[in-house]
């Protein structure tokens, strides 16, 4: 079993506090084990509802739910989603912290649970596989090429971890994008969700997508959603800065998990992503994950990405604590600062750029610049230094 005391200490905070919890992330990222670990419902206070007789005890939920004293957990709430009406007038009526816990393999939107439905009565809390603090600076490569998946990085080999992945794959095409409502045939969403793995981190270009798996181009926005909503793959959009410089308008699409990543793409072991085109873009796309798990609450608005067709980019803007932050990611043991960088750091008026890189030392590379190691930035739970 493998700690996580981060998103334990932040499933406590939120039961404390709040009437409904609602913990989100993908399919098998460990939202059960840690709500049991935290919670330790007894049987009758806790629901599946991938369980036919779950469902049935919660055919009258108003009558159900009413009496329980302890918190209960309700798992897998998308399927129900006429569950939320009863929750709403059940927590009106006792607005005691820690009533419901649910647990959801789809965006809050998409559950029922977004801010509107519940508003003043639920915490957010987001679960989206190991973060490197819960495995160890030591684990980075493996979780890096398997992902966070629990099943795929504690299996007890290579082959099985990518045998999991495989069947993680087939199994979310075939039944749970249908479980969400979403009616698109497996083969054409796997061939989607390649293409998509082939343009991890790069600017979005949908109608080159459409054009290349022979769809409408309004099919790949309805695909997108669907993945973005299963939690699959995060939207980062574009921040605007207020400069006379041509900015890029469109998205950038990651795989939230890199060990799905690297299946779609054919990656067999840590020699095969060494040597293939995407190793740059699989790298940011899982340290800019880990940077987001690790920052957590603390981010004040929508992480983004700016880039201007003058080539100056920045992989990621954060606002932390009234402090603008840049990250720049990069795949290499020498970082230097480059004039993009310096660009981002003037127009965007950063209080702070970081360079992370896959060394291992911490050193200033210019006024309001340090290089710092993936791992020290990753496993220190301390806030960002400015």
């Amino acid at each position: 079993m493998v700690p996580r005391p981060t998103d334990a200490a932040a499933l406590r905070a939120a039961v404390a506090h709040a009437p409904v919890t609602l913990l989100t992330g993908p399919r098998q990222a460990g939202k059960s084990t840690l709500a049991r670990r935290i919670i330790d419902p007894s049987p009758a206070a806790f629901f599946d509802l991938e369980d036919y007789r779950d469902r049935a005890r919660l055919a009258e939920p108003m009558l159900a739910l009413r009496e329980p004293s302890e918190t209960v957990v309700i798992d897998e709430v998308q399927r129900m989603p006429e569950l939320f009406e009863s929750l709403r007038v059940l927590v009106d009526h006792d607005r005691r912290p820690g009533r419901f816990v649910v647990l959801g393999s789809a965006a809050p939107e998409l559950t029922g649970l977004g801010a509107e439905s519940l508003a003043g009565r639920v915490s957010f809390v987001e679960l989206t596989g190991f973060r490197l603090g819960d495995v160890g600076g030591g684990s980075l490569n493996e979780l890096w090429l398997r992902g966070g998946l629990p099943p795929s990085y504690l299996a007890s080999d290579a082959a099985a971890s990518n045998r999991w992945r495989d069947d993680y794959i087939t199994t979310f095409l075939e039944r749970d994008l249908g479980n969400l409502g979403y009616r698109i045939p497996a083969a054409a969403m796997r061939r989607f969700w390649t293409m998509v793995a082939h343009y991890h981190g790069q600017t979005w270009n949908g109608a080159a997508v459409a054009r290349s798996i022979d769809v409408p181009v309004a099919a790949v926005r309805r695909y997108l959603d669907a993945l973005t909503d299963a939690l699959v793959i995060r939207r980062l959009q574009p921040w605007f800065a207020n400069i006379s410089k041509r900015q890029v308008k469109s998205p950038r699409y990651y795989l939230r998990d890199s060990g799905l990543l690297h299946r779609l793409l054919g990656i067999p072991d840590m020699m095969g992503l060494e040597r293939h085109p995407s190793l740059g873009a699989s790298w940011e796309g899982f340290v800019l994950e880990q940077i987001l798990m690790r920052c957590g609450d603390g981010v004040t608005t929508a992480p983004a990405f700016w880039s201007t067709h003058g080539g100056a980019e920045l992989d990621l803007r954060l606002e932390i604590n009234g402090q603008v932050l840049g990250f720049e990611i990069k795949r290499t043991e020498r970082p230097a600062v480059t004039r993009a960088m310096r660009s981002a750091l003037a127009d965007l008026e950063l209080s702070h750029l970081y360079v992370v890189h896959a060394g291992t030392h911490r050193f200033p590379l210019g006024e309001r610049i340090t290089a710092i190691g993936a791992v020290e930035l990753l496993t220190d739970e301390r806030p960002l230094e400015v």
